[in-house]
């Protein structure tokens, strides 16, 4: 489903902890980090597709988060040329996304990457709240910034007001190496300082 001008409706998903922090993925089998997304179905609510990709790439339900804002307009970014498929028609040239910000409500042993067969992601950890700006792929940059500037009025009076559970600017990521929900070590956590974004 593209539009007139060849952006496909997406939607982009922010989830947070009570210390501020964001969940960061690494795209299965890549070296690549990014945000949960994914492209809107014919006949879907913007919201309906936040949910499926939820369920599709974190494993987790709609009982498992709290919306906590909505971009108020769609983002867009443009494709860089070389990844644009003039072959297919209609062409897109890149995304417009709605973008949710969702605060985590059940625990982190809850999030299941490999729920589908077809992963998105194979490795996640909680990263500050301005480190995914600076470490994304660089044409999704002012995207992410734009949608994170919206969200931080948000986010941030709920991080000073449990300031006392910890510092969330300064910590180093923490990684979770995914395994299969159900096993006793659902997540390897010695690889904490090793990880790059």
């Amino acid at each position: 489903m593209i539009d007139a001008e060849g952006f496909r409706p997406n939607v982009g998903i922010v989830i947070c902890n009570h210390k501020g922090q964001v969940f960061w993925a690494r795209r299965y089998g890549q070296h690549s980090w990014q945000y949960p997304q994914g492209g809107i179905d014919e006949g879907e609510t913007p919201e309906q597709t936040m949910y499926r990709e939820l369920e599709e790439e974190v494993g987790l339900k709609q009982d498992d988060v709290e919306i906590l804002a909505v971009s108020k307009n769609w983002l867009r970014y443009r494709l860089p040329k070389r990844l644009i498929r003039r072959e297919s028609m209609p062409v897109c040239i890149g995304q417009k996304q709605k973008w949710f910000l969702l605060r985590l409500r059940c625990k982190e042993s809850d999030v299941d990457l490999l729920k589908t067969s077809h992963p998105e992601f194979d490795d996640w950890r909680w990263v500050s709240y301005w480190y995914p700006i600076r470490n994304v792929v660089s044409f999704k940059r002012d995207v992410y910034r734009r949608a994170m500037n919206e969200f931080v009025s948000v986010v941030m009076p709920f991080v000073k007001s449990n300031s006392g559970k910890g510092d969330s600017g300064g910590n180093k990521p923490t990684s979770h190496r995914h395994k299969r929900r159900g096993n006793k070590s659902t997540y390897n956590r010695n690889n904490q300082n090793k990880q790059r974004g």
